[in-house]
């Protein structure tokens, strides 16, 4: 029949595939399981180094702090969200662990140890899921509700087959979410990841998603999400060493935590 629509239905794994007999697959998607990779503390957020250093205290324990902070807040925010099943964290890293797992997260040994891209495709797989999405670490300002919307844009834009999709970041060349329904995750993180997304077949994703946006590499991106209203682990970090407007150049200080 001319017009009729194919048939979807969910399952308790929340996919499922059309039987044999149907034009294409179809992939009905309940929730996503979401990976994070975490770097081990002294190589993670080195372009942090200059702010953490001038924080004080003994070397590498501010740092250290920081990027727990911006990592407990990103896997905070993708737990709250109602379009998340799970959390998995990919580290070798004990102290990242831990924090992620008093969050309610999973985690798993980086295996492959060849860097970011090979630990999230080990990530994907490991997490038995047919609809996975790949989130950036350091995303203090996410909102759960904003998570939630781009994985429904992903499911939407998908149409309930196959297919993969992205958020880029706020300078719209690299890329801070990457989803995949019924297909391999195939990540292409790193500079530029945005252009390599699109070119791999990736459906770009544009919405209201600031926090989602806003990834936190330089001093000046941690400045940029404390306009927008960081997570509370990192407000408190800011707060516990007595972060000023004067330390970190945003005319506010960690008062703007939500």
């Amino acid at each position: 029949m001319i017009g009729a629509r194919r048939p979807r239905w969910r399952t308790g794994s929340g996919v499922r595939t059309a039987r044999p007999g149907w034009c294409a697959d179809i992939v009905t998607v309940r929730a996503w399981s979401v990976v994070v990779p975490a770097k081990r503390l002294p190589v993670a957020k080195t372009r942090l180094t200059p702010l953490t250093d001038a924080l004080g205290g003994p070397p590498g324990i501010a740092h250290a702090r920081l990027v727990l902070a911006l990592l407990a807040d990103t896997v905070a925010a993708a737990l709250a969200s109602s379009a998340v099943a799970d959390v998995l964290v990919v580290t070798d890293d004990p102290a990242a662990g831990a924090v992620v797992t008093g969050l309610g997260a999973r985690t798993v040994p980086d295996e492959p140890d060849r860097g970011l891209n090979p630990a999230l495709a080990h990530g994907a797989r490991a997490t038995g899921s047919a609809a996975v999405a790949a989130l950036s670490s350091d995303l203090p300002a996410l909102r759960p509700e904003e998570l939630t919307d781009a994985l429904a844009a992903a499911e939407a834009r998908v149409g309930g087959g196959r297919g993969r999709c992205f958020v880029a970041d706020a300078q719209g060349t690299g890329t801070t979410l990457l989803t995949a329904a019924g297909t391999d995750l195939a990540p292409a993180f790193g500079a530029g990841s945005a252009g390599r997304h699109r070119a791999g077949g990736a459906v770009p994703l544009t919405g209201t998603w600031p926090g989602l946006a806003r990834d936190v590499d330089t001093p000046d991106d941690l400045r940029a999400a404390l306009r927008l209203g960081i997570g509370r682990h990192t407000a408190a970090l800011l707060t516990a060493v007595g972060t000023s407007s004067s330390s970190t150049g945003s005319g506010g200080s960690a008062s703007t935590a939500r």
